[in-house]
């Protein structure tokens, strides 16, 4: 005997329900001949005759009767864990991990996660901040929610807006840089707070490395968290994301925010994640949600 093709036996249990090969095609989707074809291939396999072929149908033999008190277990199993797995995930529980920045993290998701969680109380969610691309592909994390004007090619996602930098300083500086005779707008005779080398890609670092003498840097930074800390503490002027020195009292912003410094902003997710019902609820709430938010500009 052949070894079984487990398909043959789905059209020979929808053959077995219908009585016929047309109802058995009407109710899979396929022409007649795909029925005939499977049926036949199931025969030759078994090495036995599973109906009678007869004007008023196709009437099961003894072996047909067999094979189908065989199958009704099994395709109970089937069915029934087919609508356990497919419930969970409608009901949306499991775990999500998200990675983004600190940035971010600290000013822009927190509100929207706890809503979503609030909605969801079976999804427990993961956050992993990491200022550098994980790897999707090896689920080190579901979605990303990243600023970058490059997001990477083999993940897919949608452009929810752009994020905007300014330069800002604290008050106290200004008044220090005033009674030293320092225009607001004399960017080299100021001091710095700037992005080190591993932020060089931002407009905003290559804008200062081009205006600033490098004496003029009081402070470089891996972070803008740390940026904003340093520049509320008066060590000098610093190019910062508008999205966390707006909330800043002590700091005041010295020009508009350039749209040439504007970084886009992704919600991102490997493409063999983005039909998962929990990964694609949290996705769409995520960019619905940030598309309305005042910090993020459309782009």
């Amino acid at each position: 005997m052949q070894k079984l093709d487990w398909e043959d036996l789905r059209y020979f249990a929808a053959v077995a329900r219908g009585g016929s090969i047309s109802a058995a095609a009407r109710e899979l989707g396929v022409n007649h001949s795909t029925v005939l074809r499977r049926l036949d291939s199931l025969e030759q396999s078994l090495g036995v005759r599973l109906f009678e072929r007869l004007q008023s149908g196709y009437v099961m033999t003894g072996a047909g009767e067999t094979l189908r008190g065989r199958l009704g277990p099994i395709e109970e199993e089937i069915g029934s864990a087919q609508r356990e797995v497919g419930g969970l995930d409608e009901e949306l529980r499991g775990t999500i991990r998200l990675t983004t920045t600190d940035t971010l993290a600290h000013g822009l998701l927190m509100p929207y996660l706890q809503r979503f969680q609030d909605a969801h109380p079976a999804v427990q969610l993961q956050l992993v901040v990491n200022n550098s691309f994980l790897n999707l592909t090896q689920r080190e994390a579901d979605i990303a929610v990243r600023p970058s004007n490059t997001p990477p090619a083999n993940l897919v996602g949608r452009k929810v807006g752009a994020v905007a930098t300014a330069l800002y300083a604290s008050h106290g500086y200004l008044r220090r840089a005033e009674r030293e005779g320092i225009a607001r707008d004399d960017w080299p005779a100021h001091r710095w707070v700037a992005p080190d080398e591993s932020l060089a890609h931002l407009a905003a670092a290559q804008w200062l490395a081009e205006r600033v003498p490098p004496s003029q840097v009081a402070v470089r930074a891996d972070s803008l968290i740390t940026m904003v800390d340093a520049a509320r503490n008066g060590m000098g002027v610093a190019p910062l994301l508008c999205l966390l020195a707006d909330r800043e009292r002590t700091l005041e912003q010295l020009a508009p925010p350039d749209p040439r410094f504007h970084t886009q902003l992704w919600v991102l997710s490997h493409r063999d994640l983005r039909n998962v019902a929990r990964i694609k609820a949290l996705s769409q709430f995520l960019y619905d949600a940030l598309r309305q938010d005042a910090h993020v500009f459309p782009a």
